[in-house]
């Protein structure tokens, strides 16, 4: 898993941000201990490692427990960052230079960051305040899930940023399009007896890869070739348990293509192919009635 957000095809990379990695601890000693009302997350709509953080919150049914504020879908600074973030990171880090990114833990009782590392984030919120929703990060499947997590990251998210990035007239496309599709059919294979990543109950595996597969079909699309899409389509499966996670409350509520398609298109500079044409899963429709999807404009 990265440590900072990855950038879309095409889109100009942000100066990297220093890496806060503090921890919730289990105990007075760590500095970090989990209490009610103490962190605040600072999240965007638009960002995909935001969208895991904001549905590990919802599925842990944390409202009450820690605070969410939200951010606007596009960055507002030069250099990708918010500047309503920028005393925190100050305050944070010593004549900071970096740009003021989410995701971003806080510590609202002494003001300063505590992590803006989500994987990290993730573990902490599932195992330090997980209490009242499903074991998201159970202890004897731990390697498990970071190694699907790995898997999706660097076989889905980079292998179809890396093939957008390059176009499919480049001698490395096809190098890079066959790692993510090797990825998908290996998921697809594993999903065949099961209704989620490591069996009968949904895990943060599940959630990783369902940001993952969320982000290739509003994102990364856009500068694959139509023939290659179709075949990322072909994955019928792999796309109807995309689908039935969107249909859960806690999923569905965050998911605004409106704010990711603003992001994207603000940010890219890649060059459009084909297959942005060729949408995989209606999410507006693939919901439980009563929930909204915020479509993305035409």
């Amino acid at each position: 898993m990265t440590t900072t957000p990855a950038a879309s095809a095409g889109e100009p990379s942000a100066t990297a941000a220093t890496a806060f990695r503090g921890r919730i601890g289990s105990d007075i000693r760590s500095g970090h201990y989990p209490v009610p009302h103490r962190y605040r997350l600072y999240l965007s709509p638009s960002c995909p490692h935001c969208l895991g953080i904001a549905l590990t919150h919802s599925l842990l049914d944390l409202g009450d427990t820690l605070p969410v504020t939200l951010l606007p879908a596009v960055p507002d600074t030069p250099d990708c960052g918010y500047a309503a973030l920028r005393p925190l990171y100050e305050a944070s880090a010593h004549q900071y230079r970096g740009p003021a990114t989410v995701p971003l833990l806080s510590d609202d009782w002494t003001g300063r960051i505590v992590s803006t590392h989500a994987p990290d984030i993730l573990r902490d919120l599932a195992e330090r305040f997980g209490t009242r929703g499903p074991a998201l990060y159970p202890a004897p499947d731990r390697d498990a899930i970071d190694a699907l997590a790995h898997r999706s990251e660097q076989g889905i998210n980079q292998a179809a940023q890396l093939a957008g990035r390059l176009g499919s007239d480049h001698s490395g496309y096809e190098t890079a399009l066959d790692t993510l599709l090797g990825t998908l059919a290996s998921l697809e294979r594993r999903l065949a007896d099961r209704p989620y990543l490591l069996g009968p109950e949904l895990t943060a595996a599940d959630v990783q890869l369902w940001v993952t597969l969320v982000q290739l079909d509003t994102v990364h699309r856009w500068h694959l070739d139509a023939a290659a899409v179709q075949r990322i389509a072909g994955h019928r499966r792999l796309w109807s348990y995309a689908r039935r996670l969107a249909a859960l409350p806690a999923f569905g509520r965050h998911l605004d293509l409106d704010a990711i398609a603003r992001r994207h298109h603000a940010r890219c500079q890649g060059r459009e192919a084909a297959g942005a044409a060729v949408q995989i899963v209606d999410w507006t429709t693939a919901h439980t009635p009563g929930r909204h999807v915020t479509p993305a404009p035409h």
